[in-house]
């Protein structure tokens, strides 16, 4: 599984009410939903992102609020990876769970700049900056967690 896309840049502790404001959240229709992502930190990211894009961020992304809105209209939106120097835990888990794919690097996160390109190959951790002409290696998850992402989330990889 890979992806490749356009980086979007954020900085340290993106709260999950950043990600998706909590005055949205009066529907469960994750499209709409994801209208609204990141509007209060990057109000021209919905209107920018493609398929395949990528998140790029500090530490401790996603901290905040346990729900699951969060990394679902970042996965809604089209963003095909999140790369952070760190996750909040239950963001990360949550993640996990609807299969959004993300990767903690910290050397990654540091380095690659907004508008970059870049490519994420998830079976063997590697982000290659395209623009920048650079290597750098996350820890890949463990083949049981990839096919939970795989296949589209926890519940979805239940179903067989």
């Amino acid at each position: 599984m890979n992806t490749k896309g356009k980086v979007f840049k954020y900085p340290d502790n993106v709260d999950t009410d950043v990600i998706i404001p909590a005055r949205y959240l009066n529907t469960a229709n994750a499209k709409e939903l994801s209208l609204h992502c990141m509007e209060d930190i990057d109000t021209e990211f919905v209107k920018q992102v493609q398929p395949g894009d990528v998140m790029v961020a500090g530490w401790n992304f996603g901290c905040g609020s346990s729900r699951e809105h969060a990394p679902l209209v970042i996965k809604t939106c089209g963003t095909g990876c999140v790369i952070a120097k760190s996750f909040a835990r239950i963001f990360y888990r949550n993640a996990i769970n609807i299969g959004l794919p993300i990767l903690e690097c910290e050397e990654a996160a540091e380095a690659i700049c907004a508008g970059n390109e870049v490519s994420v190959d998830f079976d063997t951790g590697v982000i290659t900056d395209i623009t920048a002409g650079k290597q750098y290696q996350a820890q890949p998850f463990p083949e049981f967690i990839q096919n939970i992402i795989k296949k589209g989330g926890l519940l979805a990889s239940l179903k067989g």
